[in-house]
């Protein structure tokens, strides 16, 4: 859609990407990244014994997919003619369910707002992302971004 267009779509789902498994290698390289090696993150045995069963991705890992993997695989709306689109923040995140190593993720984006402003419009898009075969999703989040036309 085009960035005049927007604001017609303003409800409507925009986007869903495709599946993406979280292995225990991506669980720990984000580990290795942020310094967060807690045990139900990175110790199998261990969090094998805890309320999970298994280990758990980090709730910011699941986020960082709104940054990059949900953005290239069609997790994200199109806007034709788009110079640039920028991340401008979050409203309300919420980690809702654990996702577990081996789950496949994927994200499902509504447009909430479209704002024009000087040479760009500012989007809200409420993210939903889901857990395959899980009745709940694994964290809901409105990202904000601002595309430049």
């Amino acid at each position: 859609m085009r960035p005049d267009e927007l604001a017609a779509h303003v409800g409507q789902p925009v986007a869903l990407s495709e599946w993406i498994e979280i292995t225990q290698d991506r669980i720990d390289a984000f580990a290795d990244a942020t310094g967060d090696h807690q045990f139900i993150h990175v110790d199998p045995e261990r969090a094998a014994q805890g309320p999970f069963g298994t280990t758990i991705a980090h709730g910011f890992l699941t986020l960082s997919l709104l940054a990059g993997d949900f953005m290239t695989r069609g997790g994200a709306p199109h806007i034709d003619g788009a110079r640039l689109t920028v991340n401008y923040g979050l409203n309300r995140v919420r980690f809702i369910t654990p996702v577990r190593v081996g789950a496949r993720l994927r994200n499902r984006a509504v447009l909430q707002a479209a704002e024009p402003g000087d040479g760009y419009v500012q989007i809200t898009v409420l993210n939903t992302i889901e857990i395959d075969g899980e009745a709940r999703p694994a964290c809901t989040a409105e990202s904000v971004f601002r595309v430049y036309v």
